[in-house]
């Protein structure tokens, strides 16, 4: 029985190794100029925003300094009361050659409050290419070549992951650890494999296309619109494609519960779209090798110790290595953080099958394998 138990930890821990390895050949390092490209259409942004957030006068700036020569801002809000107008409208005066506006109001065609808001950004948007961007990603100033040139032959949608930067506190290192060695990690190696996953943090559409499928609404056939355009995408034989070098998400401060509800919400979102995919991710992590490993020294009556000490270096110092090469965060309590976020992911990943509503940036949302709800107002 020692056997299988250690061939399964090994087996695990190789696979980790590839993944590591993976992202390390996809990915490039934090801050990399995007590639020179020649063809630079006109491009409109679609921003949906809701409230203050930690970097909102960052980020706001950020969106007006692009290095693209014809571009729109179109920022959706949907509640005329929020307090981010004014910042938005701020903004704007501050940088009046570039062409912006806001549009309010709520069209209520899903259960996703910000697909919603989105919906009077596309149906404004007068160019052929539309940028869905949420408001916390951090744009350098080459963010739409990016995203251009990471277009191929048989793309139908290039996306960023968020890359958690500027954390205040374990907690947000917490989340860095989250977003960057795991979740942008195994976006990467799931593209590199020919199963490429939106994420709707950045996401380029060529507008013809999609409206040719119904239009921005065609993204409410599921509960979480970057799943939707993942299946969209797919069904017209195109792949969903990752820019090289992903875009900030600065973070401040975080808590715990911040974690848990948005990991949470997300892992629920992933099993109710994707259950395929989600089930192994309960092997993901340091729990299983550890345990699997510790148990086979156990049963052949050996310390535990030396096994249990291999299998943490194997996991984290490359992992360490991969943040140190590409420019992420890093601090002597990183490495504890990606321990407690292991930690964390088999109870999130039990959450995940459980019923329930959640809480997203003010919306209560069911969410289900048949059905979802969105019970409160939708403000994005």
């Amino acid at each position: 029985m020692e056997y299988y138990f250690a061939f399964a930890a090994v087996a695990l821990l190789l696979i980790n190794l590839i993944s590591l390895a993976i992202a390390a050949w996809r990915l490039s390092p934090l801050g990399t100029p995007a590639p020179v490209i020649s063809d630079r259409p006109a491009v409109s942004i679609v921003i949906p925003a809701r409230g203050i957030e930690n970097f909102t006068a960052l980020t706001l700036t950020h969106a007006f300094k692009l290095d693209w020569p014809h571009y729109e801002l179109i920022f959706c809000v949907a509640e005329e009361r929020d307090p981010i107008v004014a910042r938005i409208e701020e903004a704007m005066a501050a940088h009046p050659e570039i062409r912006a506006r806001i549009l309010v109001g709520d069209d209520r065609i899903s259960a996703n409050p910000k697909l919603n808001n989105c919906v009077k950004g596309w149906r404004a948007a007068a160019n052929d290419w539309v940028i869905l961007a949420d408001s916390n990603v951090l744009m350098p100033a080459d963010y739409v070549e990016h995203l251009m040139s990471a277009r191929r032959g048989d793309t139908g949608l290039v996306c960023s992951t968020p890359l958690g930067s500027r954390p205040n506190g374990f907690w947000a290192e917490t989340e860095c650890a989250f977003l960057n060695g795991h979740q942008a990690r195994w976006q990467y190696v799931g593209e590199a494999l020919g199963f490429g996953f939106a994420q709707g943090k950045s996401m380029l559409w060529y507008k013809p296309m999609l409206d040719a499928e119904g239009g921005i609404d065609a993204l409410a056939a599921e509960i979480a619109e970057d799943a939707a355009a993942t299946k969209l995408v797919n069904r017209l034989g195109r792949k969903v494609h990752l820019v090289s070098s992903p875009f900030e998400q600065p973070l401040g401060r975080r808590n715990l519960g911040e974690i848990w509800a948005r990991q949470s919400r997300w892992a629920r979102l992933r099993r109710v779209t994707f259950p395929v995919y989600f089930a192994p991710e309960i092997l993901l992590g340091v729990v299983p090798p550890l345990t699997l490993g510790t148990a086979a020294a156990v049963i052949a009556d050996i310390s535990p110790v030396a096994p249990a000490a291999a299998i943490l270096a194997t996991i984290y110092l490359p992992e360490l290595g991969l943040a140190v090469a590409k420019s992420w965060p890093v601090s002597l309590r990183l490495c504890f953080a990606m321990m407690v976020r292991d930690i964390l992911m088999p109870a999130i990943w039990l959450r995940s099958w459980i019923g329930g509503s959640f809480e997203w940036r003010g919306n209560t949302m069911t969410i289900g394998t048949d059905s979802s709800e969105l019970n409160q107002p939708s403000v994005a």
